[in-house]
């Protein structure tokens, strides 16, 4: 029972990489993302340092390392620089296409039902979202938006795989909490709105 959890969580992420890493099945790898990031947190948002400069100066002493081990390696008979063949590959540049394709068909199709079909119930739904959104971007910006994603990432998918019966069971009566509510909801508002503008429509 344990595997299949454990398979579940893992394939549920994916199952490569990126999994063990969220995991800490790769510690290593893991433990690397968690200190970059957080120094980097620190770096940008604490200590000021501007993003763009940071990106330009990184840049700037890779391509001086680079020149400098290439101009030595040719006059002292050492190996070139071992950089590998930077080419984008067009499989990469197909299969990103396809799932951007996937995400802006999915949100015009949104848009469609709110603005053409009139879907008040997604209409609301979407406008729920996009205001906790708002609200929540409020109190952080971007940086630390990201750097909080990351710390969630490497948090609640190994809390889930271990607790995973006791967090099911709280799942399952939050949302029948949230089914309840929505239905008193539905029932008391959306439809009556959704009455009235049937109404006047008919009457137009």
């Amino acid at each position: 029972m344990g595997d299949n959890r454990h398979s579940f969580v893992h394939h549920a992420l994916g199952g490569g990489s990126v999994a063990d890493v969220l995991l800490w099945r790769r510690w290593c790898a893991s433990v690397t993302l968690l200190v970059s990031s957080t120094a980097l947190w620190i770096l940008f948002e604490r200590a000021g340092y501007n993003v763009l400069s940071f990106i330009a100066n990184v840049m700037l002493l890779l391509v001086v390392i680079l020149f400098f081990w290439a101009k030595s390696a040719s006059l002292l008979n050492r190996p070139l620089p071992p950089i590998p063949d930077l080419e984008v590959h067009e499989e990469s540049v197909v299969k990103a296409a396809d799932t951007m394709r996937v995400w802006i068909n999915h949100v015009l199709m949104i848009a469609h039902d709110i603005a053409i079909g009139g879907n008040l119930k997604l209409f609301v739904k979407v406008s729920i979202v996009l205001w906790l959104i708002s609200y929540v971007g409020s109190f952080f910006n971007l940086l630390t938006f990201i750097y909080m994603g990351i710390l969630f990432s490497l948090s609640v998918p190994l809390l889930y795989d271990k607790y995973q019966d006791q967090i099911d069971d709280k799942l399952i009566l939050a949302q029948k909490v949230i089914q309840t509510q929505y239905r008193k909801i539905d029932d008391n508002v959306l439809r009556k709105i959704s009455r009235s503008s049937n109404k006047e429509k008919k009457t137009q």
